[in-house]
């Protein structure tokens, strides 16, 4: 995967894939509603360009601002899909009305289908 990304320091030790947002106890923490306007991205598995490489906290976590990278994601899913957060922790899923998802709410663009509507991992562009 190739992506930009820039360290946070997370509430917990969040996997790869994992779908974060602005607040908790720390500066950002896992997804719990839908169409969240806190979105900051997704967690990174190894980014190409990685920005405040010296963030402190006791779990510092690169999250991914632009690139192609895996996400987890709740639902079916189509190529193209606007991703959006779910009220499942840690995952996107595909919105219900793409055309009335404001900018601030997308955390991605599915570049894959999920044809399951359980839990999974995709690859997305951010």
């Amino acid at each position: 995967y190739a992506d930009l990304a820039e360290n946070y320091s997370a509430d917990a030790d969040y996997e790869v894939g994992t779908v974060v947002v602005i607040g908790g106890e720390q500066e950002i923490t896992t997804t719990s509603e839908v169409n969240s306007t806190k979105v900051a991205g997704v967690i990174s598995s190894n980014p190409a360009y990685l920005m405040n490489a010296d963030c402190g906290g006791e779990f510092p976590k690169s999250v991914a601002l632009r690139g192609r990278i895996p996400v987890k994601v709740i639902g079916v899913v189509q190529k193209g899909d606007v991703l959006v957060t779910s009220d499942t922790p840690g995952f996107a899923m595909s919105a219900v009305n793409p055309h009335d998802v404001s900018a601030s709410e997308i955390v991605g663009k599915s570049l894959e289908i999920k044809y399951s509507a359980e839990g999974g991992i995709i690859e997305a562009l951010i």
